[in-house]
């Protein structure tokens, strides 16, 4: 039983690091695309603190869950369970953002061959090339560099930072409930109301979600 829970514990510290790498590298991906194709810096964070989009993190931990068995297959099959995964996942993703928050922070309705604008036969070619290249490039030296972490200090610096996202998600939807008020009209009811107008408002947020964030 010991063991057991050993076993789950590490591989739930191997699955959060995982997390934060995905995090972290879709939102550098997102904002140099971003830069490169409007000249602006666009934070496509998915929380109002720190550079964690959440979504790419989310990704990151699917596509090593699925594929992780698969490693040593032909490109074409990692391919088509990267295909299909992950058009399953951004199509839950979008449909739970805007089951939980009222908006998306992508919309396809324009694009070819889409599903309620939640997915689309582009990007979903595109988590097919990305499940060749996760799998077979990126995951075996990413998993080399976290085994190189000293396993205690890295579970503290894990609780931490789970401590922080949990803040952090709170702090985010405070700040959409508090633009939506703004909008609606009502003035800072304290000082705390006060500060997310000044702060965390709905041109931070616009610029977070990609103008979609739907504050009304």
């Amino acid at each position: 039983m010991m063991y057991m829970k050993k076993k789950y514990l590490r591989n739930f510290y191997y699955l959060f690091w995982i997390f934060i790498f995905g995090c972290f590298v879709g939102w550098v991906v997102e904002g140099v695309f971003s830069f490169l194709k409007y000249g602006v810096f666009i934070n496509h964070s998915a929380v109002v603190l720190g550079p964690f989009n959440m979504a790419y993190g989310i990704s990151a931990c699917l596509l090593s869950a699925l594929l992780f068995k698969y490693k040593d297959e032909s490109y074409l099959k990692i391919f088509f369970i990267g295909f299909i995964g992950g058009t399953i996942l951004e199509y839950i993703m979008s449909w739970g953002m805007e089951l939980v928050l009222g908006f998306t922070a992508w919309d396809y309705s324009s694009q070819f061959l889409n599903i309620n604008g939640r997915v689309c036969l582009t990007y979903s070619l595109f988590w097919g090339f990305l499940a060749i290249f996760w799998i077979k490039f990126f995951y075996p030296y990413m998993i080399s560099f976290i085994q190189k972490f000293d396993y205690s200090r890295g579970k503290k610096v894990m609780i931490f930072l789970l401590a922080f996202l949990v803040f952090d998600i709170l702090l985010t939807l405070n700040a959409i409930d508090r633009a939506r008020e703004l909008e609606r009209g009502i003035p800072p009811k304290n000082s705390y109301d006060a500060f997310l107008d000044r702060t965390f408002n709905q041109r931070y947020l616009k610029n977070m979600y990609n103008n979609n964030w739907g504050g009304k």
